[in-house]
Formats: C-alpha cells, structure tokens, sequence
C-alpha cells in the first residue's frame, strides 16, 4: 500500500524495516557461521596432513626418495594403503617429482624454501596442473636435500560448505519472510492508535466536534500522544465554549445599552417628524442619555478589545521593566477627576515590575473606579509596597459567596446591576496581573472594619533594573 505522495504507508514501511533488520542479522550471523566452520574444517585438514603416516614413511625409506624417477609401481606399494592423497618431492631447485597421485603440484617458493632447508615446514593452498585446488603441507627430509608435499583436495571441504552455505541460506530466507509476517502484524498492533488518532481528528476536521476522545492505554509513547490529543481537544472545546460565552455575553451587554440609545433616538425622530418639538429639557436630558449610553458602548468595546487579543500580545508599546510606582501615580491622576466626591490618598514605595506599561495602567484604573464607585464617598487608600498593591474602600463590601466570582467575565453582583459598568473591568486586571507573573484578589480588610481590599501582587524588585534610571 502506498500513499497519496507515492511513498509506502508506515505500517509499510516498518514490516519492511523488521524484515531487512531481522534478514540483515540473520544473514551476519550466517556469515560468521560459515567462516567459522570453514577455518574449523581447514585446521581439521591441516592437522591430518601433519599427522599422515606418509612423511615418516618415506623419511624412514631415504632410498624410496632418493628413487623419485624410476619404478613408481614399487613406489606405490611402499605408501600405507589406504591414504587418499597425493604425495610429491621436491628438490632444491624447485623441481618437483609426483610420487603418489596423478595430478603433479605446482610447485611454490615456500614449497622450494623447505627443500633447502631455509624452513621446516609450510602449509598452504595450491593448485595441480589440471587447475584444481589443494590443501598442501610440505616438511623437508633431513639428509637428502628435498622436500616432502602432502596434499589433500580442497573439495573434501568446499562440499560441506556448499551444503552449509545452501542451509544457511534457506535460513536466511525463512527468517526474512518470517520477520516480514512478523513485522506486518506488530506495525498494524502499533499503528491502530495512530489510525484512531488519525480518525479521530479527521472526524474533527469534518464535523467540527471536539468532544472526540480517543481510549487511552498504557503508558507508551503512543498513549502519551493520545493523552496529549485529548488534552489538546478539551482546551480547543474549552476556548470555544469561552467564546461562544463570551459573545452571547456581550451580545448581551450591548442589548442594553443599544435599547436605550434606539428608544432616545426614536423619540428625538418621532418628534421631528410631527413637528412637535420636545421642551428643551426633556431634549437635553435625552440627549444626556444618548452621550452616557455611547460612553459605555465605548467602554464596553474597549474592554472585549482587551479581553480578545492573545495573552502573550501586548496592546501597545514593548513589554520590559516599568516603574510601577510611576504607573499608580499617573492611574490615580486619572481616576482623581472621575472621584469628585472621594479622596484617594496614596502611599508608593519604589517597585520595578517586567510588563507592559499600559496594559498595567489601565488595570490600576479599573481597580480605582470600582474603589469609588462602591466607596460610598468615603476615602479610598492606595498603598504600593514589596510588590502588593492594596486599594481600599470603605464601601459595603461584597458577600463572601461571590467573591469566587467577581473576576469572572461579565459577572455583576445583583446588588450593582444599576450601576454603569460592564462587568468586565476585574477580569481585565486579572488578566493583567497574570501576564506579568502575579495574581490579582478581592477580599474583605483584615482589621474587620468593612469595605474592600483589592490586592494586585506582581514580582519585582525595589532597585531599578540597569538602563532604568531611578528616581
């Protein structure tokens, strides 16, 4: 089976890997099998040359030796019987005189070196005068200046180990279509979880539905890659689930605003169009109204603008160390003309913190206006030290069963539903605090005395980072 692209599927390709793997070693292991046996048999061979009785016959008979031209019947029977070989002697000018067989032996340097005694004796591979091959073992014989060459045909040997070869062979086939069945069965064992993980998101890309799950078992590889799609479905399923919240709440949220700007917008029409002008009262307070319902729809957008771009992507500017002593000063200056019945008093101390400084300013602000608003009038304090900033009304607080919940997108509490705001002003500095490595609370003070504390705790240092000049 091949592939779209022409190249073999992978169960394909893994069945062929086992087999050329398994065929591979099968095949090594033969070839060591058969140099093995063929040095064993060679050595056999070779050892039977020395220990032939034929050498100490004839060193024992020096006249047989010395008779290497004339005769040959009665040098025949003076050789053991039987003894399948051929038996030569060599003189010291390399001349050799056949002296049992009937295919003389080329003879060799090393054959010559014996007869004049430079060595004692040589084994070695030679040739006959017809071309066949010979295991040949030569030893001089003391006292008559020759040499003496037993040999034996290489083919008592190469027999065997064509029959061991063909053998070997066999084997070696047998294992590579062994290993070929056998890789075909462990790739489709292997490769099933793939083929339901490749099911699995084809069914996704089809149908759109993340609430596939694929069995996992084991702890393997493949079971890990099963967990990690699960996981990967589960968060894509929640982030959709998200949004889909996120816009039937803000669907939601600009009904409002929207109903009322249609109904002050109809009434201004309505009275233009009769010719029955509103009194200028009644037109400026709906004119008001017009103003404060485009201010939050202005809000509001901002705020889904905020909460829809990625987390890792900064709304403005680079992300690097801020002062963020610097950023709470200006976010009450900010904050000072919207409270014109609250005082806000601060108290900073230096704190560096890596983050963005606008994103962060805009969070220090939405903490500020929902101190004043729910402040009651009274003063909302602002401390900044070792990394904690505290903005503290003095307001009616908030119930301790929706504390879980006023970091939550879109989350009123019942009791502020009349109030301007979309709701989404916490979960931005939550957000915020998050980016820049912190955390972000809303409790109740730990002096009892009522009212609000929000916390935004961030990391940092009190000393400037270098290139930031203090202050």
């Amino acid at each position: 089976m091949r592939s779209g692209s022409g190249r073999l599927a992978l169960r394909s390709r893994l069945a062929l890997l086992v087999a050329l793997t398994v065929a591979l070693s099968v095949a090594a292991c033969a070839a060591v099998a058969w140099f093995l046996v063929h040095a064993q048999l060679v050595e056999s061979l070779d050892e039977a040359l020395r220990q032939s009785p034929v050498p100490r016959h004839l060193a024992a008979n020096r006249a047989l030796a010395a008779e290497c031209g004339s005769q040959p019947e009665s040098r025949r029977a003076a050789v053991p019987d039987p003894f399948s070989a051929s038996v030569q002697l060599v003189d010291a000018t390399g001349v050799g005189c056949l002296a049992l067989g009937e295919d003389p032996l080329v003879v060799t340097a090393a054959d010559t070196a014996v007869a004049r005694g430079e060595r004692d004796e040589v084994l070695h591979t030679t040739q006959a005068a017809s071309g066949a091959r010979y295991r040949a073992y030569t030893r001089e014989l003391k006292g008559t200046g020759a040499a003496l060459t037993v040999a034996r045909p290489m083919d008592e040997i190469d027999e065997s180990l064509d029959t061991l070869a063909l053998v070997l062979g066999l084997v070696v086939a047998a294992g590579a279509l062994g290993a070929a069945g056998a890789g075909v069965a462990l790739a489709r064992a292997g490769i099933r979880p793939v083929d339901q993980l490749t099911e699995a998101a084809e069914h996704i890309a089809r149908t759109k539905d993340l609430g596939v799950r694929i069995p996992v078992e084991g702890e393997d590889e493949i079971a890990r890659l099963s967990r990690s799609f699960n996981a990967m479905t589960a968060a894509l399923a929640s982030s959709r689930d998200l949004q889909q919240q996120l816009i039937a709440d803000a669907g939601h949220e600009l009904r409002t605003p929207l109903t009322s700007l249609r109904t002050n917008i109809d009434l201004l029409t309505r009275s233009e169009e009769t010719g029955r002008p509103l009194p200028p009262r009644d037109r400026r307070e709906l004119f008001g109204s017009v103003q404060t319902q485009m201010s939050e729809l202005t809000s509001l957008i901002g705020d889904l603008q905020e909460l829809s771009r990625p987390v890792t992507t900064p709304a403005s500017g680079t992300v690097g160390f801020v002062a963020l002593h610097e950023i709470v000063e200006r976010a009450v200056q900010r904050a000072r003309p919207r409270a014109t019945e609250t005082a806000l008093t601060t108290d900073l101390a230096r704190w560096y913190v890596q983050g963005e400084a606008t994103g962060l300013e805009r969070a220090v602000v939405n903490l500020l206006d929902n101190a004043v608003k729910f402040g009651s009038g009274y003063p909302v304090e602002v401390t900044l030290h070792d990394g904690v900033l505290r903005v503290r009304d003095r307001g009616p607080g908030v119930l301790s069963h929706e504390l879980p919940h006023v970091f939550d997108r879109f989350w009123r509490s019942p009791t502020a539903r009349s109030l301007p705001g979309s709701g989404l002003g916490l979960s931005i500095v939550a957000r915020t605090a998050g980016q820049c490595g912190g955390e972000a609370e809303l409790r109740p003070p730990e002096d009892g005395t009522g009212g609000t504390e929000a916390l935004l705790r961030l990391p940092g240092t009190p000393t400037p980072p270098p290139g930031l000049p203090a202050l």
